[in-house]
């Protein structure tokens, strides 16, 4: 579970409650279920013009993610292509393939089967390459999903705005009850601003960020398997990998 983003959402939503509470207006006063119906309907109507049924199907199980991701230890995948390198040099690199089946990072799986399997070098790359622009690829669509539904809920939030104030402009014979309606009219955007600025741009930008880790993770393993593919020693690969990392967590012997 990602701790920050979990705390981010509940101290966002909490200041936001706290102020409410702590204000003059009653809490009922901010709750308009016409208004919440504009602001999500409307976003999501307007996704499912930009982007296929299916990935806007997705989007719920892409946006819990976010809360749910946990992030690779990339020492520990390095530790683990060092220990695979040491068999190859020290057993042969066909000695690997009864590793195989204990590699749990898929791509050094496939990657040293396909080694294993006398496969060029220059192959196994173009393979594992595509495979991380396939996933960066997956990655781009669902970070655009919660950023264009950013941009979509204050839009709609200022649709309903308008709508209210004109429905409110069609009888003005009541003055006392021009304050209550502009409130109400101005719930809408209310709404837009919170769930755009509390949830869908947060999570685009976080979606973003753990795309380019889970990069920055196969780039690793794609240099190990690599490495050991072209018979570099255990020490060499162990070095070259652990640049990647910040210079606090590297562990170079």
């Amino acid at each position: 579970m990602d701790i920050a983003s979990l705390l981010g959402l509940i101290f966002a939503i909490g200041l936001i409650l706290v102020s409410i509470l702590l204000g003059n207006a009653p809490f009922s006063a901010f709750i308009d279920i016409p208004s919440g119906l504009v602001v999500i309907g409307g976003a999501f109507a307007a996704a499912l013009i930009c982007f296929p049924m299916g990935s806007i199907m997705k989007s719920p199980v892409i946006a819990l993610k976010v809360i749910l991701n946990k992030g690779e230890d990339r020492l520990a995948l390095i530790k683990s292509i060092v220990e695979l390198a040491e068999v190859a040099r020290r057993d042969g690199l066909l000695a690997l393939e009864s590793k195989i089946g204990e590699i749990n990072n898929a791509l050094v799986k496939t990657g040293l089967q396909m080694a294993v399997d006398g496969t060029a070098p220059e192959i196994v790359e173009e393979v594992l390459r595509t495979e991380v622009a396939g996933m960066a690829m997956r990655h781009r669509e669902g970070k655009s999903i919660m950023d264009q539904l950013g941009r979509f809920a204050p839009a709609y939030g200022m649709i309903g705005t308008l709508m209210g104030l004109i429905m409110m402009l069609q009888d003005m014979s009541d003055p006392s009850g021009i304050g209550a309606g502009m409130a109400v009219a101005l719930i809408t955007t209310l709404y837009g601003a919170i769930v755009a600025n509390v949830f869908f741009s947060p999570f685009a930008e976080k979606l973003g960020l753990m795309s380019r880790n889970e990069q920055l993770s196969m780039e690793i393993a794609i240099r190990g398997v690599m490495a050991i593919q072209s018979g570099e020693s255990p020490r060499a690969i162990d070095q070259k990998l652990q640049t990647y990392l910040p210079a606090k967590q590297r562990e170079l012997q």
